[in-house]
């Protein structure tokens, strides 16, 4: 592990685990969270031979906690800094949520070979807010309020949104996991308070649609159909049709953090991507 220095200053953190020669599949955690998001996907695919990569966003996790650039352009410029710092070349990039808006903006703009293919999961694109031009979205006073609740007690916040809606533990018969909810709450709160409050803008109003129409490698966009925080009716089933080579995979009754509640299932389905 280690980091990368950007232009601006701000220090991004990453790991690199296995063969530096393998090939690399990148990860994007979702907000407010880190790398450590990915920890069963990064042991999975380590002990299966190929080298795993996972950097903290700016202002999220270990990396710098900026109050500037916190904006889609910036993090895939991020992005593409790190790819050139790890000379990543053929890679898989494999966006979970705000990380699948970020790949999408990466993947369209990478040079030419950095990347082979790409997965969106419970991604935001190509729109989150609600507006004439994307009447299914959800009204801005949705992100309003994530804003204020953030404001006013973030970490009740943060330990809200696990216990409810972003792992369906919410639902009747649902199996709640204490441990999952309090490693989403460490995640959000290394993190700073700036930075993930102008995240909320990136992750809800950047509209994706020209990104994904841009992008010419295969694209696999995984969504469950009981995501509470980001819709598939106004995400995966709206982004797909935009793909040059887009698979559309939907997943009945699971949640937003699908691979965390049922990595078994999201595992097996990216190996099976990635191999073919």
């Amino acid at each position: 592990m280690g980091f990368v220095s950007i232009a601006d200053g701000t220090q991004i953190f990453y790991k690199d685990w296995g063969p530096k020669d393998a090939q690399a599949i990148v990860f994007h955690h979702g907000w407010p969270l880190s790398a450590d998001d990915w920890d069963n996907q990064m042991l999975f695919f380590l002990g299966r031979g190929f080298r795993v990569i996972a950097h903290d966003r700016r202002g999220h996790g270990r990396s710098t906690q900026t109050d500037i650039g916190n904006e889609m352009d910036t993090y895939a410029a991020d992005v593409v800094a790190l790819a050139a710092a790890l000379d990543l070349r053929g890679a898989t990039h494999v966006g979970h949520s705000t990380g699948g808006g970020e790949v999408a903006r990466y993947v369209a703009r990478a040079e030419p070979g950095r990347v082979a293919k790409a997965v969106l999961i419970g991604a935001v694109p190509p729109v989150m807010v609600k507006s004439e031009r994307n009447p299914g979205g959800l009204p801005i006073e949705v992100f309003d309020g994530f804003r204020a609740a953030l404001a006013a007690n973030r970490a009740q916040f943060y330990r809200d949104v696990p216990a409810g809606p972003f792992y369906g533990y919410n639902r009747a018969g649902a199996q709640a996991s204490e441990g999952v909810i309090g490693n989403w709450w460490r995640q959000g709160m290394i993190g700073g308070a700036k930075a993930q409050y102008d995240c909320i803008k990136a992750f809800s109003e950047t509209d994706f649609t020209e990104d994904l129409k841009a992008i010419t490698v295969p694209v696999l966009v995984m969504h469950g159909t009981d995501d509470q925080i980001v819709p598939i009716a106004d995400s995966a089933l709206l982004s797909h049709p935009l793909l040059k080579q887009g698979t559309l995979k939907t997943y009945e009754g699971l949640p937003h953090g699908m691979c965390t509640t049922h990595p078994e299932i999201i595992n097996a389905d990216l190996l099976a991507f990635i191999r073919a």
